[in-house]
């Protein structure tokens, strides 16, 4: 859609989602949510494959699961033939570092906003075949593009074997540049896997004109399909070779057929892309995305002006906005996830806390149920939990 149909966001769509509207849900980027129609579809879905079977897995989903990967590889600007289905970004991930092949001295170049689990994946990886990583600094705040762009480019060398750069980093909500990226691994001769976890239903995604070796994506968080709905994207010349994580009958009989049956599996998360894409649409598509992105930006300037702190992401345009609260005391991964686990417990919020190393961070996301007013009552919030953990010191 291009906007010029409109539909009441906001608290005026709230009905359309099962969540509990009595705690306060700034945090789309975590989980996502699925809408009551996407829920719906699923359980239609579902339906179908317990009345039979047998008939369902061998007869039905064979064609509908590839004709979801088309209405996805529609919605991507991809060919549905390079597209399968996998729970979830991370098992997209470990699918491409488990299948090639590393060697001692080899090496797997990462960011320093790496996802958590990616970056163990990579890490269980070297550890088994004698690879070592490498990491690439990426400044927070901040995220200039070029002075990622320069820095990874001078980590690159002739035992590079892999490069892997998220879309949009899951711990700072940077933007990276990746079709620069990409061009400057092409030119190395090197791979590169996009880690777009956070990419779809944010931020346009041009699978074509990024031209990535691989790209894995959620289709459960900005998409809002059910949850275990995401895929991997390989390029024509990358497939041969690529395993999922479990190999089952379909192995070595082609990308299509090795990822599309791994077992037996509720697969009706993906069978119900359709509907999440159709869903997107009504709420705007484009003019939903960015609608997003400016209330987040409205978000984090509020906050940001509220406490007094920094506005970490403010040069980047996404439905997420990362400001640094004015917590006194030590800065610790294990101190902000007590500090969040207190907001959810006591204070019916959900709201991710972030450690950096220059303190600990709000990320707040905005979706299509989201208004201002959300994020003013966070202040709020966020002053007592402030209050009552200086207290307690």
């Amino acid at each position: 859609m291009d906007g010029s149909k409109t539909i009441a966001l906001g608290g005026a769509i709230r009905a359309e989602w099962p969540l509990d509207w009595s705690k306060l849900t700034v945090n789309h980027g975590a989980y996502g949510a699925t809408p009551k129609c996407v829920l719906a579809a699923q359980e239609m879905w579902r339906d179908r494959m317990e009345a039979q079977p047998s008939i369902f897995m061998r007869s039905i989903l064979p064609d509908v699961l590839r004709t979801n990967a088309g209405a996805l590889g529609s919605f991507l600007n991809a060919d549905a033939q390079d597209i399968v289905f996998v729970d979830n970004a991370t098992t997209g991930c470990n699918a491409v570092l488990r299948s090639l092949d590393f060697k001692p001295g080899d090496e797997i170049v990462l960011h320093g906003q790496i996802y958590g689990a990616v970056g163990k994946t990579a890490r269980y990886v070297a550890g088994r075949t004698g690879a070592s990583i490498v990491e690439v600094p990426l400044a927070f705040p901040g995220g200039d593009a070029a002075a990622f762009i320069e820095a990874l480019g001078a980590r690159l060398n002739d035992r590079t074997r892999l490069v892997i750069v998220d879309h949009i980093t899951s711990p700072s909500a940077l933007v990276l540049p990746v079709e620069a990226a990409v061009r400057l691994c092409r030119d190395a001769g090197v791979p590169i896997l996009i880690d777009g976890a956070h990419g779809p239903g944010q931020i346009e995604v041009d699978l074509k004109a990024i031209d990535a070796d691989w790209y894995v994506g959620n289709c459960h968080k900005w998409l809002a399909a059910p949850k275990g709905c995401a895929f991997l994207w390989s390029r024509r010349d990358r497939q041969v070779g690529l395993h999922p994580t479990t190999i089952s009958h379909g192995f070595q009989q082609g990308y299509l057929s090795e990822f599309d049956w791994t077992g037996t599996r509720d697969a009706t998360a993906f069978l119900a892309i359709e509907t999440a894409l159709a869903f997107h649409e009504k709420l705007g598509g484009m003019a939903l995305r960015r609608r997003n992105a400016d209330l987040a930006h409205q978000a984090g300037r509020l906050l940001a002006d509220h406490f007094g702190t920094a506005y970490g992401n403010e040069a980047h345009p996404v439905a997420m906005a990362m400001v640094r609260l004015p917590f006194s005391g030590a800065t610790s991964a294990e101190r902000a996830l007590a500090l969040r686990d207190r907001l959810l417990d006591e204070f019916r919020c959900d709201a991710p806390l972030i450690a950096h190393p220059d303190g600990i961070w709000v990320r707040v996301s905005a979706h299509a149920y989201n208004e201002i007013g959300d994020y003013e009552r966070l202040a709020g919030i966020l002053d007592r939990l402030i209050r009552t953990d200086r207290a307690a010191d």
